[in-house]
């Protein structure tokens, strides 16, 4: 997709759409590429920035340390966090995955998907990512998505 094309993301389903993608994603943390693939899955829903997950084989998984904390997503089951540490530099609970999620969402089971907002950089392609507002969603927005977008102050309701 060229960024001159444009996706709103009022056009996204609900329940969300799970779509494999061979864009190459990058993060950057505490100086290292943590990630970079292009081997990933979009999840695609109405009014929020798509959510990547990237595979563990192109993940620095010995970054990574397991967290206490769970979540629940009606679409998706049970997500666990980690913690990415580099060096002294640490983002608590900013990487989840999904190891048994639900029949829809099977493909990205063990998937990491991350707060782009949390990272140094995050890039689809050449272009570095702006993160989705709050800290609740973990959307990555490029030029050729368009809002506007849930997860800023007085979106909740949406």
């Amino acid at each position: 997709m060229s960024a001159a094309a444009t996706e709103s993301v009022w056009d996204y389903p609900r329940p969300p759409r799970l779509e494999p993608s061979t864009r190459r994603l990058r993060v950057v943390f505490g100086g290292v590429t943590i990630a970079d693939t292009t081997e990933a899955f979009r999840v695609l829903e109405t009014s929020h920035p798509p959510t990547w997950y990237l595979p563990p084989k192109h993940v620095r998984t010995d970054l990574l340390e397991p967290s206490a904390r769970t979540s629940f997503c009606e679409w998706k089951g049970r997500a666990r966090y980690w913690t990415l540490r580099v060096g002294d530099r640490a983002a608590v609970d900013a990487v989840w995955d999904y190891p048994q999620p639900t029949p829809g969402f099977a493909p990205i089971a063990g998937y990491f998907s991350l707060y782009p907002g949390r990272m140094d950089a995050c890039f689809v392609g050449d272009e570095q990512v702006v993160a989705q507002a709050g800290d609740f969603y973990g959307g990555w927005i490029t030029a050729e998505i368009k809002g506007p977008f849930k997860g800023g102050p007085g979106t909740a309701g949406w």
